[in-house]
């Protein structure tokens, strides 16, 4: 397992679905904000050089978060986008270590990632660029709509299906150079394998757990609940 690399968190964002009167990243989960859940989860990665948060410029949440005042914890201002996000941090961080750094991005909202596979994605035979993702199991479908109807379209090949997750692993320099040049094409970027695929690299698909849950709807807050407490519970028991 790699050694000194850094994390980048996204956290800029507002979560517009969930209807809630705060961002969706200071959400409650048994008791803490959801934020904080994550970055304690990212603290405990061997090998963990540091963690720069990208959140809004105005947000008065983050400076109370129990992790804010970890030294190897460092915020910046992030952008409109989750892409601006992740490049302001990347920008930082080019400063201060060298652009063959590995680099982890994470979405704030998936404090659930089970260590086994932060092994399995910053493993020695691992490619440099990867990320964790899900086979489909499910039945896929594409559609197409008419009126106000979505109807199927056809029915895909789900063994080339892949349901992407995060961390997602790459050099800072090559991330940041793919980032920057595709917002600079204005080209759809939804997570960091897409700006790096746009450019000729194919990321390395690392089968991830499917507990590693991105928190989207107010339903899966009860659904990280239930799984944060069957693994925080056996150390719990102990104290």
């Amino acid at each position: 397992m790699i050694s000194d690399f850094w994390v980048v968190v996204p956290a800029a964002g507002v979560g517009k679905r969930m209807g809630a009167d705060r961002p969706k990243q200071y959400l409650p989960l048994l008791g803490r904000p959801m934020l904080s859940l994550t970055l304690r989860n990212i603290l405990t990665w061997p090998g963990l050089a540091g963690v720069v948060v990208a959140v809004s410029d105005d947000d008065s949440y983050f400076p109370h978060l129990a992790e804010a005042s970890d030294p190897r914890v460092h915020r910046v201002t992030g952008g409109a986008e989750r892409a601006d996000s992740v490049l302001a941090a990347l920008n930082t961080l080019i400063t201060r270590v060298p652009a063959e750094t590995p680099v982890l991005v994470h979405d704030a909202a998936r404090p659930c990632v089970a260590l086994e596979d932060i092994a399995a994605l910053l493993d020695e035979n691992t490619s440099p660029q990867a990320l964790l993702a899900q086979p489909a199991s499910d039945t896929v479908k594409s559609s197409r709509r008419e009126g106000d109807r979505d109807l199927v379209d056809r029915t895909l090949d789900r063994d080339s299906i892949w349901l992407a997750q995060t961390p997602q692993r790459a050099p800072l320099g090559l991330l940041q150079d793919c980032l920057r040049r595709a917002l600079e094409q204005g080209a759809p970027i939804t997570d960091e394998a897409s700006a790096l695929e746009l450019f000729g690299h194919a990321p390395q698909l690392v089968p991830g757990r499917r507990d590693n849950l991105k928190v989207t709807h107010p339903s899966d807050i009860i659904v990280a609940e239930a799984i944060l407490r069957l693994r925080f519970a056996p150390t719990e028991d102990k104290r």
